[in-house]
């Protein structure tokens, strides 16, 4: 097998623990103050009622047993013995400080637990939460995951995100030499954006000492402000090649320590409405591998050329 251009999530995870690591995902229904109305009103424009999550807790399914099948499924079909919690959707950072430390130590008591990775947004930090999340670094492996999708200011506010790009500059000063990792979430092919624009979010991030990123596609999913302007042709979706194309230059510009750790998006087909080819998550991540083959590239060959 030809060894990845990119540093990527598993191979991280398997320097560390010398074998592979399961990441079990868990819905924790938190909210989101973009949903509320406490910072904005109606979420981002590609956000729907889940906020990117499964809807578990809602159906009556607590953290705990949401974890516990989590574990039976990787040990039946990966034989795995270690595991990873991601508290993905919603924000996850949107509670008090007691409610937050009741949801990690019972994510991490059972056995086999290594890690945290918590989704949440920039300005849903603080000094205190922050130094409760630190306080799991000394035994487990932290990830605290930001969503920025773009450091254009105009693009932050064209898709209602709610914040700005000083907000995610500010939360990465803040986390920063807690013991933490930082992740940025960035979504390519929003609206109203050239690749060049994209490109220089790579360049920006970069500079920042964050630790990974995540690249996702902007698909439309039902019920969504985005839908609507799809449905107007107010926004068109990337076509494959040219988001192939987008994520190799996008890598190409990350610093070499940086971990790579998803490079498109997952889309749920019963909820996906454009582009029909974001489902062929495969084709797509060997496409870029590909593509970086072809060009004999690598992550960060592009990072001391600044005008590329």
């Amino acid at each position: 097998m030809t060894a990845r251009r990119y540093t990527d999530y598993n191979s991280y995870l398997k320097s560390i623990y010398n074998e592979r690591v399961q990441k079990i995902t868990v819905d924790t229904g938190l909210g989101c103050p973009n949903r509320d109305g406490t910072v904005a009103r109606g979420g981002c424009i590609y956000c729907n009622s889940l906020g990117s999550g499964s809807g578990l807790l809602e159906k009556g399914m607590s953290i705990a047993d949401q974890i516990e099948n989590g574990r039976r499924a990787m040990i039946r079909r990966y034989k795995a013995k270690k595991f990873l919690v991601y508290f993905q959707s919603y924000t996850n950072t949107y509670t008090s400080c007691s409610n937050l430390k009741t949801m990690f130590d019972a994510a991490l008591a059972p056995e086999g637990m290594v890690g945290l990775a918590i989704g949440t947004r920039p300005d849903c930090v603080d000094e205190k939460k922050l130094t409760l999340i630190a306080s799991y670094t000394g035994k487990y492996l932290v990830w605290i995951e930001y969503g920025l999708q773009s450091v254009h200011d105009k693009t932050l506010a064209r898709i209602n995100r709610g914040h700005d790009f000083a907000a995610f500059e500010r939360a990465v000063a803040m986390t920063r030499n807690r013991g933490i990792n930082v992740c940025a979430h960035v979504i390519l092919g929003l609206p109203g954006e050239t690749r060049e624009m994209m490109l220089e979010t790579a360049r920006v991030i970069g500079n920042l000492g964050i630790d990974g990123v995540k690249i996702h596609l902007l698909y439309v999913v039902k019920n969504t402000p985005l839908e609507r302007m799809w449905e107007k042709g107010e926004y068109h979706c990337m076509e494959q090649g040219d988001y192939v194309e987008t994520v190799c230059d996008f890598i190409e510009r990350l610093p070499e320590n940086v971990v790579v750790q998803r490079i498109t998006g997952d889309p749920h087909p019963h909820e996906l409405v454009a582009p029909q080819w974001s489902t062929m998550r495969n084709e797509t991540f060997h496409m870029i591998q590909d593509t970086l083959e072809k060009r004999d590239s690598r992550q960060g060959i592009k990072r001391r050329s600044p005008r590329t």
